[in-house]
């Protein structure tokens, strides 16, 4: 490499690599082509304009921009309404915004893909009291535990849903901090018919990760209401916060009301000169997606090369941007991360450490240079510093310079011995 400090005995496993990743990149493009399309002809069919790109301020009433928005969400993702917003904080906020929105005291909740992402205990209840969670409000939320394997205990939620009536039935897609398989399409399918042969509960998905990944959206699969973060796939490296929630049209309406007011919902909210940078986010989140999915691809690739256990395989569908590696030890982990963040756009010169983050049950090593803060469509990585001793990895906004991050990383590694 002419620029950067990669070991010969490296590089040759990065050759080794590319040769494995060829196959899988050629369908990821076929993906993003599709998806492309996908998303450019719904901005061409809802006639986006540069006057869309205004800004609003104080109540924000009349903000076609905003509508339009709106508009181009619901469209690209196939579902009958969505609303997009910047002022949702984070994916866990628009997932708390689905959920509240829905629910009412009293109601019983069915987790069929095993406990849930750190940050949403406290949302739900699992941790934490006094806080205002779905708990504190009187909704009962069950967790069905997944199968040895990490696949979704059917048998299980249909005893379950037999039981007892259900209000909504909660999905999650990507693993989190977990090695389970991200559930793809199929997966999405068969949960979906399982629930409506048994029940008439919502269902209720949280897609972050998985947006763009495969052909089908979630509104195709059956699933009536979705939710993701906008510094994750859909917000394409260039939209700064926010969040969507999309899907059957009195169930979004209902969740604009927990987003605002009661009887006020999506008429209102500023934009603030946002709308640019959703817009074009939107646009670009197909291609950036196929570019963090080469990454990941690459990394399970490589790290294979290197005699490591990693999930999903190289070879593997592919229903999120995550790609997970198991090191063995905390030492790998943080020589790991380190050495990503050494090759970050951002704060390259930055070496992170393991800290008490808030939401999560141990400390967390986090490397992530990015120029939106927190991003996780563009190269970072994570790990608890607990077994499996395994490091999340997502994002890359192109795929070149994040194989530089993730070579870097894994130079760490082999430093190590």
């Amino acid at each position: 490499m002419s620029f950067f400090n990669v070991s010969n005995e490296l590089q040759a496993l990065s050759d080794k690599a590319m040769l494995k990743c060829e196959a899988k990149f050629k369908e990821i493009d076929k993906i993003t082509e599709y998806n492309q399309q996908k998303v450019l002809k719904a901005f061409i069919n809802n006639g986006v304009s540069d006057s869309h790109f205004n800004s609003s301020t104080g109540y924000g009433y009349g903000d076609r921009g905003r509508e339009v928005l709106d508009e181009v969400t619901a469209e690209i993702f196939g579902a009958e309404d969505a609303i997009i917003r910047h002022s949702f904080a984070s994916g866990t906020h628009t997932l708390c915004v689905m959920l509240f929105g829905v629910l009412r005291p009293g109601d019983n909740v069915l987790c069929v893909t095993g406990t849930p992402y750190d940050t949403i205990h406290s949302v739900i209840g699992l941790t934490g009291e006094g806080m205002g969670s779905l708990k504190d409000f009187g909704v009962n939320f069950e967790i069905v535990e997944l199968l040895d394997d990490g696949t979704v205990d059917y048998e299980s939620v249909k005893n379950k849903l037999s039981e007892k009536e259900y209000k909504a039935v909660y999905v999650q897609r990507s693993r989190g901090y977990s090695l389970r398989p991200t559930l793809t399409s199929a997966h999405i399918k068969r949960i979906v018919d399982t629930v409506k042969g048994e029940s008439k509960a919502i269902i209720m998905l949280d897609n972050c990760y998985g947006e763009f990944t495969e052909y089908e959206d979630p509104s195709s699969l059956g699933v009536d209401l979705f939710a993701g973060s906008l510094i994750k796939n859909p917000g394409g490296g260039i939209a700064k916060c926010g969040g969507y929630i999309a899907g059957k049209k009195e169930l979004v309406e209902l969740c604009s009301y927990r987003m605002t007011t009661p009887g006020v919902g999506r008429e209102v909210g500023a934009t603030l000169g946002n709308n640019r940078d959703i817009f074009m986010g939107l646009f670009n989140a197909p291609h950036v997606t196929g570019e963090a999915l080469k990454v990941a691809v690459f990394t399970a690739a490589l790290f294979e090369e290197m005699g490591y256990e990693v999930s999903p395989r190289s070879d593997e569908i592919r229903a999120d941007i995550i790609q997970s590696i198991k090191l063995g030890n905390s030492q790998k982990l943080v020589a790991f991360c380190q050495g990503l963040q050494s090759g970050s756009v951002v704060d390259s010169y930055v070496v992170p450490e393991p800290w008490a983050m808030p939401g999560y049950d141990s400390d967390v090593i986090m490397a992530a240079g990015a120029f939106t803060n927190g991003s996780s469509i563009e190269l970072s990585a994570d790990a608890p510093l607990r077994e499996p001793f395994a490091v999340w990895l997502q994002g890359g906004l192109n795929f070149h310079s994040a194989k530089i991050g993730v070579l870097l990383g894994a130079q760490r590694v082999l430093d190590l011995g």
